[in-house]
């Protein structure tokens, strides 16, 4: 048993306890995959990471993403309270801001106005949702046909399918039947013009992930902005999610001159310590 520095970050709130949590194991090299899936497990946080030294020269750390029910490419709301937790560890980076390795290869990081931001990473899978697989989504979230103005794979990593709502207040209404969702499934509808945010999201995931909701999401507010923004949506906006499960998540997503989009948000350490392993 070795004991490893450890961090929990909250991320996407400015207000203590009130975005996504993210455990973050410093220096895990030595660690097995199983003894990773077991504390993640352990933590039942919606997702756990390890820190570990790069094997790509372009990178500044590695970083590898567990949930309690498995092992993910990428996450967005671990990105973020990774870099965090890295740098107030001590971390330098190799230029001007931190580049993530990750199972879904490298990931660029920048601090805009104190707030981390992750470049999205590109889709993996996009374009129109099978029927039979539409349908069993508007079933087990409890939605009419008719309600889905648009649906579509936003897949950059974890599995996403993205539907658009009429309303924020018919996201925030939802009741969904979790046992029947057969995919990881983010929804998103407007706020009212002059709102402090333009949407709300929500995220829910298949069973088997171990988490029935996830309260603050970056993967998928990264992948909706690559399927909405500059076009449904403006081309930077801030989202709401995890309102509710009693948090204030609040998702900054910003198109830059290049058309690159950035997603970020605040980050907060809220615990530090060791954990043995």
């Amino acid at each position: 048993m070795v004991s490893h520095a450890f961090s929990q970050v909250d991320v996407f709130s400015t207000e203590p306890l009130r975005g996504n949590p993210v455990a973050v194991v410093h220096g895990a090299d030595g660690l097995t995959d199983e003894q990773m899936a077991a504390f993640a497990r352990w933590t039942n946080l919606s997702e756990t990471t390890f820190l570990l030294t790069p094997t790509d020269p372009a990178a500044d750390y590695r970083l590898r993403i567990f949930t309690p029910g498995g092992e993910l490419p990428f996450a967005g709301h671990p990105t973020l309270g990774s870099a965090h937790a890295w740098l107030a560890a001590g971390g330098t980076t190799q230029g001007e801001a931190p580049v993530q390795q990750c199972g879904a290869g490298l990931v660029q990081l920048r601090r805009t106005d104190g707030r981390l931001a992750f470049a999205a990473p590109a889709l993996v899978r996009s374009g129109p949702v099978e029927p039979a697989l539409l349908g069993e989504l508007v079933a087990a979230l409890g939605l009419g046909a008719e309600e889905v103005l648009d649906a579509a794979w936003v897949d950059n990593g974890p599995g996403w399918v993205g539907l658009r709502l009429e309303s924020a207040a018919r996201v925030l209404a939802l009741r969904p039947d979790h046992s029947a969702v057969p995919v990881k499934v983010g929804v998103v509808g407007p706020h009212p013009a002059g709102a402090e945010c333009a949407v709300e999201v929500r995220a829910f995931c298949e069973p088997a992930l171990g988490v029935a909701e996830d309260p603050v999401t970056g993967s998928l507010n990264a992948s909706l902005a690559q399927w909405l923004a500059g076009d449904v949506l403006p081309a930077s906006y801030v989202a709401a999610q995890g309102t509710v499960l009693g948090r204030r998540g609040r998702v900054h997503v910003e198109t830059d001159e290049a058309g690159v989009i950035w997603v970020g948000g605040a980050t907060r350490s809220t615990i530090a310590g060791t954990v043995d392993l």
